[in-house]
């Protein structure tokens, strides 16, 4: 017994020992194996993904470009440069001239602040503010509007309020762009208007908050709906629909649709706000090469279909508005009223890049149901009519009035 127990327990020893050689060399091969498609992967990953790229619906692109002069030009400035240089700031200026080098406005890198920007700008959310529209009348800095729940509205201003200095400096001669800049700051922290109302001067100190823009307001006068749309974004599908509802819940007689200075967004918000009209119509096919690759049709729940509608656009209707307003003027669902539109027949997608930030890159070309490409051309007002300065100035809109007098109101 002692002796067959020995026998076993020397054969499984040597069987043992005769394994160890064979695992070792199987884990080492399995190693190289892994570190050899590891460096294949980092060598040749565009390539790779270009390959794979498009069964899982995404572009790629595996070509390359020789950096070698910028990498002179670097190591030039660099060694003769009387300064310090930040590496970054050289980075991001290389990518932004790269991109810039397409030759396409719409195609353009942002760096990751400006991106920050560009994400809020849709979203609504315009940082720390008060709540106010700044605008120039008469050649002064004036309240244009204010927000409902915000600081400016609980503070006191109001509507056609001489903004006469901020923070003690005279807005004589300022922009609007200065103004607004002046104005908005960190949540929490405080800013000085001296404000004229009438013959009346009057010292503000308001307290910044995060304030939301939404980009849909309406209201409903002498039985007619006015739907006022400064961009498209997220939320602009859903807001127009609930002031559509509210529209046909008060049994309005005509819509006025305002697109005036709307400079676009999202296509998708522009064909929910164009199904608000259309009953499963196309709304804007997208071309690659003149091929199309995509065709976007509304739902089937217009629930404005068949009610008078004007549509009010200028030279800064642009992108997402001239695709509703295009739809809309092609499908007979409604009349343009105003200005030609911008002309922006292209359509662009962001991409994240390393560091947060992005490339906002044209990937087609956009279509009117009828097939016209709108691309610095712009569309053409049904009944042209235009606002002057003078016109704001006096408080008087002749595009409105003319897009009533086309309803015939």
């Amino acid at each position: 017994m002692t002796e067959g127990t020995t026998k076993v327990t020397e054969h499984v020893a040597k069987h043992r020992r005769a394994k160890r050689p064979l695992v070792s060399s199987f884990l080492f091969i399995i190693i190289a194996v892994t570190a050899a498609l590891g460096y294949v992967a980092g060598m040749y990953h565009y390539q790779i993904e270009a390959a794979i790229g498009p069964v899982f619906g995404y572009k790629a692109h595996s070509g390359s470009i020789d950096f070698s002069s910028l990498q002179q030009t670097y190591n030039s400035l660099a060694a003769n440069y009387d300064g310090k240089l930040d590496t970054s700031k050289l980075i991001q200026g290389a990518n932004n001239g790269l991109v810039a080098a397409a030759g396409d406005v719409y195609t353009i890198y942002m760096t990751p602040t400006e991106s920050t920007s560009f994400n809020n700008s849709l979203s609504g959310n315009i940082g720390g503010g008060i709540g106010a529209e700044i605008g120039l009348k008469n050649n002064k800095i004036t309240v244009l509007k204010v927000l409902d729940n915000n600081p400016a509205k609980t503070a006191g201003l109001a509507a056609n309020d001489i903004v006469l200095d901020i923070n003690d400096q005279s807005t004589s001669g300022w922009t609007v762009d200065k103004a607004v800049g002046s104005i908005r700051g960190d949540k929490g922290t405080t800013v000085k208007l001296t404000i004229q109302r009438a013959s009346e001067v009057k010292n503000y100190t308001i307290t910044r908050a995060i304030i939301s823009n939404p980009s849909v307001t309406s209201s409903v006068v002498d039985g007619v709906g006015t739907m006022t749309i400064t961009r498209f974004d997220t939320e602009t599908g859903n807001l127009a629909r609930i002031a559509a509802q509210d529209f046909k819940k008060q049994s309005v007689k005509a819509v006025i649709l305002d697109l005036r200075n709307n400079g676009g967004g999202y296509v998708d918000a522009a064909k929910d706000v164009a199904g608000l009209w259309l009953n499963n119509r196309v709304v804007v096919t997208e071309r690659v090469d003149g091929k199309i690759k995509d065709t976007l049709r509304t739902g089937n729940d217009a629930i404005l279909s068949g009610i008078p509608t004007a549509v009010l656009v200028n030279g800064n209707s642009a992108s997402a508005s001239e695709i509703v307003a295009g739809a809309l003027q092609d499908h007979g669902a409604a009349k343009l009223v105003g200005e030609k539109t911008f002309g922006k027949g292209s359509v662009q997608q962001l991409l994240s890049l390393t560091g947060g930030a992005q490339l906002k890159v044209t990937i087609a070309r956009w279509y009117t149901p009828n097939g016209k490409n709108i691309n610095k051309q712009g569309i053409s007002p049904d009944i042209a009519a235009s606002l002057t300065q003078t016109d704001f100035d006096n408080g008087i809109d002749p595009q409105f009035d003319a897009a009533k007098k086309l309803l015939g109101l």
